[in-house]
């Protein structure tokens, strides 16, 4: 018998035991609509490794990742090429976490995994809101004849809640209609304040960490220039702490685009932060 010890490859602070947890962390390997550069596929494994870089109490927060009571389920396997049925794989697996009385953290993978977050999601909450953290308005209706794109998600998002009960932060890139789209139904938002309208909503947060600026987050699949800074972010993750947070992702780190680990350590510590507020 080999006495060890071993390296763990899960996260550290959690759960060991499903039963037991409140939430459940499921990595979504899966880049397979990405637009630009992709990659986002080796995110949630690098992800775990740099997750034992980090402490185990946030500052932020005042708590500790074992306060959270989340399990590392691991990575979901996909079948390579085929989005439709990989798709269809985080939709079943998502709805067999709120069937179990849990919540869902997703690790992307590209943005369009939330999509079936959402779907699941749905089918047991009512009012539900999300909150959108991105650089892009993923508002498209289509990309190059593809409706099933990283570029439509928040569009067929909002077709299930109603684009009314979406708020969306860090936006500063889209077509024109997509920020005609948002000024209809008022989606766009620049105060922690504006979040106010969703008090009585059941809310899932998405984080696109192309939110972030590049100089904080160059290893993504499409940076763009002008974002937010990490300190920005968390504010928004503290105002939102008084919400009904019933689920989460995060999404769009590519970290073989940033060799100094810098990206992924960003999007490990972004994890920890919103671990820390959903309810």
């Amino acid at each position: 018998m080999l006495t060890g010890p071993f390296l763990d490859r899960n996260w550290m602070g959690e759960n060991k035991n499903y039963a037991s947890s409140k939430i459940v962390m499921l990595g979504l390997p899966f880049d397979g609509t990405v637009s630009y550069r992709s990659g986002s596929r080796f995110a949630p494994e690098q992800i775990r490794l740099a997750s034992w870089g980090l402490e185990e109490y946030s500052p932020y927060f005042n708590k500790h990742l074992e306060d959270c009571n989340f399990h590392d389920a691991g990575d979901l396997e996909f079948p390579l090429g085929n989005t439709i049925k990989s798709l269809d794989l985080i939709q079943k697996n998502v709805e067999e976490i709120y069937r179990d009385g849990k919540k869902v953290f997703g690790i992307g993978g590209e943005h369009l995994v939330t999509l079936p977050e959402i779907k699941a999601v749905s089918k047991y909450y009512d009012n539900l809101a999300i909150v959108h953290f991105d650089a892009h308005t993923d508002l498209r209706e289509e990309y190059l004849g593809e409706a099933l794109s990283h570029s439509a998600v928040i569009r067929h998002c909002g077709n299930i809640t109603g684009f009314e009960n979406i708020k969306q932060i860090g936006i500063r890139s889209g077509m024109k209609e997509e920020f005609e789209l948002m000024k209809k139904y008022n989606t766009l938002i620049n105060e922690p304040k504006e979040l106010d309208v969703l008090k009585n909503k059941n809310i899932f947060v998405t984080v696109d960490l192309d939110v972030l600026d590049t100089s904080v987050m160059p290893g993504t699949g499409t940076p763009e220039a002008g974002g937010l800074s990490f300190n920005e972010l968390v504010d928004w993750f503290k105002y939102l702490s008084q919400f009904n947070i019933i689920g989460a992702d995060v999404v769009e780190l590519a970290p073989d685009y940033d060799t100094s680990g810098v990206s992924t350590a960003v999007a490990t510590k972004v994890i920890r932060e919103l671990l820390m507020i959903i309810n």
